[in-house]
């Protein structure tokens, strides 16, 4: 009787052991290679959160590959709100003030405004374990990671401009500009910096970069050049014909539009080819901290990175091979990509002094 109880009890040992081995590590084979060995345990703890808030700028079609990715991955489900740059930058504030945060992560094209986010206090520290995996520009301090690298180009209407007479540098386009004005006369858009987020950030990063912005202005405004707050509303009218060529528009937009508009070129300078990131923070409170560094690792993964690349905004990494990737576009562009650097110096023209004098400029550089 003792030998058999010692049996059931010995087999009922052992099963209990194999139960719990293949228990143990659930969550174990999610984890990355070369992640740490707790890294189970953040996990764990994601899915048991159950869920992510995401504020962002970014439309839910160029982002849902990655969404459906990594609820696939993890289960847990997405909140994705759609709130533009200014609307997602608001919200936080206004929540933190009230002492009610509801994003986990915050993910903006406006890096100008994402960086004052995270020099006003709003963000949390994360030192992600794909942070070795991208370029030293694009982390800040591991609170702001670029998760792309997007292009700042040109569009133009193929059936006014053959291609051959596109300027190939930034200084051709201001020569370009001035040797073509009774042609190009009402027919030069490019985007409102008062009015686009986007808008500002790229005319003054050039504005920071190259001496000759001023005079890339001025050509515009004597051209009698029109302007617009989204790059969808210049696309319009440089397919339509109504205007010939915009100057500044979101490249990466413009790569996809080329393949639906057959009187559509997109066009980049060979010697300076800036290019935007859409940047991601953790919020400082974030009520689902852990599902939001989750989140991070995932978009900044090679995995995370692809599904991204597939929906038409470039990896900011090099080993992907999905859609282009940051060396990859380099080449499309023609050698000359400058990625805006994840740094205080976006912060340049956000000081309210230089932004009112930026603006007076820019106006009357346009003649406006």
């Amino acid at each position: 009787m003792n030998r058999h109880i010692s049996v059931r009890s010995t087999a009922f040992a052992v099963a209990t052991a194999i139960s719990t081995a293949f228990a143990v590590p659930a969550f174990a084979q999610d984890v990355p290679a070369g992640y740490p060995a707790d890294y189970a345990d953040l996990i764990a703890k994601a899915k048991k959160e159950g869920t992510v808030s995401i504020y962002t700028s970014t439309d839910a079609a160029q982002s849902q590959k990655l969404q459906d990715g990594f609820t696939k991955k993890y289960g847990i489900k997405i909140a994705y709100n759609d709130l533009g740059t200014n609307g997602a930058y608001n919200q936080v504030i206004s929540e933190a003030a009230a002492g009610q945060t509801t994003a986990d992560l915050v993910w903006s094209s406006a890096m100008d405004l994402q960086m004052t986010l995270v020099q006003d206090g709003y963000a949390s520290e994360y030192a992600s374990p794909e942070a070795a995996n991208l370029p030293a520009w694009a982390n800040y301090k591991n609170t702001l990671f670029a998760t792309t690298v997007e292009p700042i180009g040109v569009i133009y209407n193929t059936k006014a401009l053959p291609e051959d007479k596109l300027p190939k540098t930034y200084a051709d386009m201001i020569t370009f500009l001035k040797e073509n004005k009774s042609t190009l006369q009402g027919k030069v858009a490019t985007f409102d910096p008062e009015k686009s987020g986007s808008g500002f950030l790229h005319h003054s990063n050039d504005a920071r970069n190259r001496k000759d912005f001023w005079d890339l202005a001025k050509a515009m405004g004597d051209d009698g050049a029109k302007i617009y707050s989204s790059s969808g509303g210049m696309k319009e009218t440089v397919v339509s014909g109504e205007n010939v060529i915009a100057i500044n528009i979101i490249g990466s937009y413009a790569l996809a539009w080329v393949k639906e508009s057959p009187n559509l070129g997109v066009h980049f300078a060979t010697d300076y080819t800036p290019a935007f990131s859409r940047l991601a923070l953790i919020t400082k409170d974030a009520p689902h901290a852990n599902a939001a560094k989750l989140f991070v690792d995932f978009m900044l993964s090679a995995e995370g990175q692809s599904l991204l690349a597939e929906g038409g905004l470039p990896s900011v990494r090099e080993d992907v091979t999905a859609g282009l990737n940051v060396k990859t576009l380099n080449e499309r562009v023609g050698g000359g990509l400058k990625p805006i650097a994840v740094d205080e110096g976006v912060l340049e023209y956000m000081d309210q002094m230089k932004r009112v004098q930026f603006l007076n400029d820019w106006k009357a550089a346009l003649g406006r």
